[in-house]
């Protein structure tokens, strides 16, 4: 239709009805399988030229260049129902709980979301829409916004786009219609899936910095504003990452006059801060606020926090972890951070910002934290732990880790088992004062540990050592991805590990790591320290491996790091070692 693909003839179906993108969020009829309701897929479409509208307040992000969207909901100021009711986000809600579930059962039934944006074709900002990308929800969040100064509630949906690489960055619509058809159980539907969504299936959140769609490797001459004009040519319907790694949605991402900002150069520019410098020794001022403004992404807190806040918070672990021979200038990091590139600062004038000092900000209050694109990236559970093992190897290697991670509000990421959750403090008894509390303890599979160890016999995967004890032999399972906050790792045979108590303890403490091609090295300086021992009918994880390489510090983001798994009966990267039989507790 006018020389462009039109999208209800390319999805024209005997088995579902007319597909609809009048709306933000567009679902499929479910279908009843088997007494399961099954929807073929939610459609999204966002429409730039409408941000900041009356029908639109809202302002989604579209980051294609590393493969995140931010997508608000269908609330509006007007609406009576509350917030979760409407529509939209009663769909989009429902759908989220299987995008979080744990289970593959579950996972199996997700919905699938198309992305759509609304371009301009002939002049004209209606009836055009281009495809960018597959996606599944990676996190869900009640916000306040405001439509012309009156606040209401909403939803923001953080979305995962994957990669279709595989498919050679095309859609099959087959796939959607084999989900719509009632009659095909959910194994036969995956069959016409996309190797992406069936990777999500198999190993949920854990995967998801292996199959996120890739980001792209600008060259120097290609940064910068870039033009959206094409020629209907190029531009179809279902083709995505090629095209959208060439270009982003214009006017959906508010920082896209700044270079594309990666996993990888993120972490450079960690790794590089520009600091002061004294008899050779460096000042923590900047380290320390970029660690307190990750704390506050992980909580889910806004980017930019409020001068008085981070005077004060980031003030007193300047006194707490700061140089001795150093003043506890907040001042110092909320203003010069600027420079790293990931730093943001509002609410000066230029004439307050030739002359900062703690008056001028006390007197103007301004705002400062990280940057759109930065912000977006840490969001990644994976990206986070990798920027925080930057930040503690390049600059707090001599701190005793525990204190400052907690102290920072990071507790759990200096380890690799993470920590237990405790509920609310309860009061005060006795002469001296008391608090208590409560634990919600993780529980975990013994039978599973169990198994693991019968498998390898009691022997370690990494020095092969079997203990003896008085009858029968000993070993210990270990979670690759805790159980506990923030890794909340999954219980499941894939991301176990049977090690001797020493290795359990080096591993969990984050003093060796798993390369990719399966060699135990050491943290600290990557010597070789064996070849981790698989067996065939061990599946783990490259995902769960590569998480816990992030928290060691030890991987590059945006690599291949992560091949397909290998088949049962396959031995694959590692020695196989003669098993004695021996007793299992």
């Amino acid at each position: 239709m006018d020389g462009y693909p039109n999208i209800h003839h390319l999805t024209a179906s005997q088995v579902l009805a007319p597909i609809q993108l009048s709306k933000g969020i567009n679902p499929i009829a479910e279908v009843k399988v088997a007494r399961v309701a099954r929807r073929p897929a939610i459609l999204i479409r966002s429409s730039p030229w409408k941000a900041g509208s009356v029908e639109t307040p809202w302002h989604d992000e579209f980051d294609l260049v590393n493969g995140r969207v931010t997508y608000f909901g269908d609330h509006r100021v007007d609406h009576t129902v509350p917030v979760g009711e409407t529509q939209g986000n009663k769909v989009l809600r429902k759908a989220w709980a299987s995008h979080r579930a744990t289970t593959v059962q579950e996972r199996t039934m997700a919905a699938p979301l198309l992305v759509f944006a609304t371009v301009t074709r002939n002049k004209t900002p209606k009836g055009y829409v281009k495809f960018c990308g597959l996606a599944v929800i990676e996190g869900v969040e009640e916000v306040e916004q405001k439509d012309k100064g009156r606040p209401f509630p909403n939803f923001r949906y953080e979305l995962a786009l994957l990669d279709l690489s595989a498919e050679n960055d095309l859609l099959n619509w087959s796939w959607i219609e084999a989900r719509g058809d009632n009659r095909l159980p959910m194994a036969e539907t995956l069959e016409h899936a996309p190797r992406s969504w069936r990777r999500w299936v198999e190993g949920g959140r854990a995967v998801l910095p292996a199959i996120r769609q890739r980001p792209l490797h600008l060259e120097e001459s290609d940064v910068g504003p870039r033009s959206v004009s094409r020629s209907g040519d190029e531009d179809t319907l279902f083709s995505t990452a090629s095209q959208s790694r060439r270009q982003d949605v214009s006017s959906v991402e508010h920082d896209n006059q700044q270079p594309a900002l990666t996993a990888g150069l993120l972490m450079e520019r960690l790794r590089n801060l520009r600091v002061h410098r004294r008899d050779g020794r460096i000042s923590r001022h900047k380290p320390l606020a970029l660690m307190w403004a990750i704390a506050r992404n992980a909580r889910g807190e806004t980017r930019l926090a409020p001068w008085p806040q981070f005077r004060d918070e980031v003030g007193k672990l300047l006194i707490e972890f700061g140089r001795s021979h150093s003043s506890p200038t907040p001042e110092y990091p909320f203003w010069h951070l600027r420079t790293s590139g990931l730093w943001d600062v509002a609410g000066l004038s230029a004439e307050q910002a030739s002359k900062i000092s703690a008056s001028i900000l006390d007197r103007s209050k301004p705002q400062a934290g990280f940057t759109h694109q930065a912000d977006r990236l840490l969001r990644d559970p994976f990206v986070r732990s990798q920027a925080i093992a930057v930040l503690r190897e390049t600059y707090f290697a001599e701190f005793a880790q525990h204190e400052l991670m907690e102290q920072l509000g990071l507790a759990g990421y200096e380890n690799a088992s993470g920590i237990e959750a405790l509920a609310e403090e309860q009061g005060q008894q006795g002469p001296a004062a008391r608090r208590v509390t409560s634990a919600f303890r993780i529980v975990r599979d013994v039978g599973l540990a169990n198994k693991i160890k019968e498998m390898y016999s009691d022997h370690c995967q990494v020095c092969g050592t079997q203990l003896a004890k008085r009858f029968g032999t000993y070993s210990e399972a270990a979670h690759i991805r805790g159980l506990g906050q923030p890794h909340n790792g999954p219980d499941e045979l894939a991301n176990l590990l049977v090690l001797c108590p020493n290795h359990h303890v080096q591993f969990d403490t984050l003093a060796i790591y798993i390369d990719p091609d399966g060699i135990v090295r050491s943290t600290a300086d990557g010597s070789h320290q064996g070849v981790l021992h698989r067996l065939p009918m061990h599946l783990i994880s490259e995902a769960h491996l590569r998480y816990h390489r992030a928290l060691c510090g030890r991987d590059v983001p945006g690599q291949e790091a992560l091949v397909s798994e290998p088949s049962p009966g396959t031995a694959r990267r590692g020695e196989e070692y003669p098993l004695d039989a021996g007793c299992n507790e």
